[in-house]
């Protein structure tokens, strides 16, 4: 469950920090922090699932059927299973879960197997989703998919609004417990057909798109 009320927490941050930049100049994040930022998910393969509150998951046990139960996991991260009660589910992978229930069954009966599934992911229904705002047709908050481009997260707000500075836009994505900010040159995409800053979206990114100073 800590985790993700971090999730949670690291999101409200990033609509703060993208409200003030509308007050104070973009400042982008250094190269290094950028190429860091960028190579997530290209250089590193995906994290593990981490189970969160409103999580619904399926356990199993093997040859104990009577044990075996679906259950969401309740808002105190925890959920409880036959004979041993509740049991620690949020913050945990479902492997990390299984172990554990495998542990606490074994006072009970012999060599305990048990598998995991999560059948609703609803945790991650905030921290998961992808943000453009700023001057675009339509800001918009829609729920990550894989493939999304920067590119398709204006098209889906609408397109820029004649007042875009294109080429100030900026990505805000989240990394280790920072904000990376990332340059985009919408306009160098959009009207010069120059892809080089068209990221590839992840799960929390936020785009920025500031108005023009006349």
């Amino acid at each position: 469950m800590l985790g993700m009320y971090k999730g949670v927490s690291l999101v409200v941050s990033l609509f703060l920090m993208v409200a003030l930049a509308g007050c104070a100049s973009n400042k982008a994040s250094s190269p290094e922090k950028i190429r860091r930022a960028l190579s997530v998910g290209t250089e590193t393969s995906t994290e593990p699932y981490v189970l969160g509150a409103t999580d619904v998951v399926s356990v199993s046990v093997w040859r104990n059927n009577d044990l075996s139960i679906s259950v969401p996991i309740r808002p105190d991260g925890k959920i409880s299973v036959p004979l041993i009660g509740d049991v620690q589910a949020a913050g945990r992978t479902p492997e990390q879960l299984a172990a554990s229930i495998e542990k606490s069954l074994s006072g009970y009966i012999r060599e305990p197997q048990v598998s995991v599934v999560v059948t609703s992911m609803t945790s991650t229904e905030f921290t998961d989703r992808v943000r453009v705002t700023g001057a675009v047709a339509q800001p918009t908050s829609v729920p990550y998919r894989d493939g999304m481009t920067v590119l398709d997260m204006v098209l889906t707000a609408g397109g820029a609004s004649p007042f875009a500075d294109l080429n100030s836009a900026m990505l805000y994505r989240p990394l280790k417990g920072e904000v990376v900010a990332i340059p985009v040159y919408l306009g160098d995409i959009l009207n010069n057909g120059d892809i080089k800053t068209n990221y590839a979206m992840r799960p929390g990114d936020i785009l920025t798109v500031p108005e023009r100073n006349f």
